[in-house]
C-alpha cells in the first residue's frame, strides 16, 4: 500500500498541510493585494465602501467595510456566511449582501425580525435549508433560531435549557444539513472558562443533550467560534488567554485551530 507524501505541493490543502483528528495550529500564509477585490464597484460611494476576499485563509473576514464617521473611516471586519445552496446571498449578524453583476450589492438589513435594537448578534449561521440560527448578548448570552415554514420565514425563537445553559452561550454554528448544532458556552462541567458544545438532531426532530466536545478540543482557556471550512473538510475554532503586559495591563491572545471535521462523528452517541 503506498502512502500519501504530504511534503509535495499538490497534496496539500489550499498550500496548507492537512490537520489529522487531533487540532493543530492554524498559521496563515501571508496575504497580498491581489487577494482582496472592491466589493460594491456597482454603487460606489464614499460613505460606505468595502473589499471582499479571495483568498485560502478559512479564517480571514470575508469582509472589510469603511463607513464614514465624519472625520475618519470606521472599519469593520464581517464574517459572512452563506447559505450552502445559494452562495448568491451572505449573512452576517442582521445584515445581507447580494451578488450583483457588478460585484456585490452594498450592505443590506434582514429586516425588522433581526433589528439591531432587539437583539444583540454577534454570530448568524445558516443551513441549507434557510435555518438561522445567532447568539443574542442583549438577552443574557442565548442562542435563538428562525427557520422557514411553509414559505414563510418564523419569528426567532429561544433554543431549550440543553443548549442555552451556563454562564453565556454563544458563537453558533449549523451543520448545513441541519444534523448538529456547535456553540460556546462557560459551564460547570466545562474543562475551564468556555468550551465547544455539540447538539445532534434527534429523530424527533428536537435537539439532543449538549456534548463537550472533549479535551481535543478545550481546554482550561477560552474556546468558541467553532465553524466548518466551505466544504466541510475541516473545523475551524479559536483558543484565547488573557495575558498580562508589563505595566499591568491585559489584553487576548488568540490562536486558530483547525482539525478534520470526521472528529465529530467520533462524538455523536451511539444508536
Amino acid at each position: 500500500m503506498s502512502t500519501i507524501d504530504f511534503s509535495t505541493e499538490e497534496n496539500l490543502y489550499n498550500g496548507y498541510n492537512l490537520p489529522g483528528l487531533t487540532p493543530e495550529p492554524f498559521v496563515p500564509k501571508m496575504n497580498s493585494s491581489q487577494e482582496w477585490k472592491l466589493g460594491n464597484t456597482d454603487s460606489m460611494d464614499m460613505d460606505e465602501f468595502y473589499f471582499t476576499y479571495t483568498g485560502d485563509n478559512p479564517f480571514e473576514p470575508l469582509v472589510v467595510v469603511y463607513r464614514n464617521e465624519g472625520n475618519s473611516y470606521k472599519v469593520n471586519k464581517y464574517s459572512f456566511n452563506h447559505n450552502p445552496s445559494d452562495s448568491n446571498i451572505l449573512y452576517s449578524r442582521w445584515n445581507y449582501i447580494e451578488r450583483t453583476n457588478f460585484g456585490w450589492s452594498k450592505i443590506k438589513s434582514l429586516g425588522p425580525m433581526f433589528d439591531r435594537e432587539d437583539w444583540g448578534i454577534m454570530v448568524m449561521s445558516i443551513s441549507s435549508k434557510g435555518t438561522i440560527v445567532f447568539d443574542d448578548y442583549k438577552s443574557n448570552d442565548v442562542i435563538r433560531m428562525s427557520r422557514i415554514i411553509d414559505g414563510k420565514r418564523e419569528e426567532p425563537r429561544l433554543l431549550g435549557k440543553h443548549i442555552n445553559t451556563g454562564k453565556w452561550t454563544c458563537h453558533p454554528f449549523i451543520a448545513p444539513d441541519e444534523s448538529y448544532l456547535i456553540w460556546g458556552s462557560e459551564r460547570e462541567d466545562g474543562y475551564g472558562k468556555s468550551d465547544n458544545y455539540i447538539s445532534f438532531r434527534q429523530q424527533d426532530d428536537s435537539w439532543g443533550p449538549a456534548i463537550n466536545m472533549g479535551d481535543k478540543i478545550n481546554s482550561e482557556l477560552v474556546e468558541n467560534g467553532a465553524h466548518l471550512t466551505p466544504d466541510g473538510k475541516y473545523l475551524l475554532f479559536s483558543r484565547h488567554e488573557e495575558k498580562v503586559k508589563d505595566d499591568g495591563s491585559t489584553y487576548w491572545e488568540s490562536i486558530k485551530y483547525w482539525v478534520d471535521a470526521g472528529i465529530i462523528e467520533t462524538l455523536r452517541p451511539k444508536q
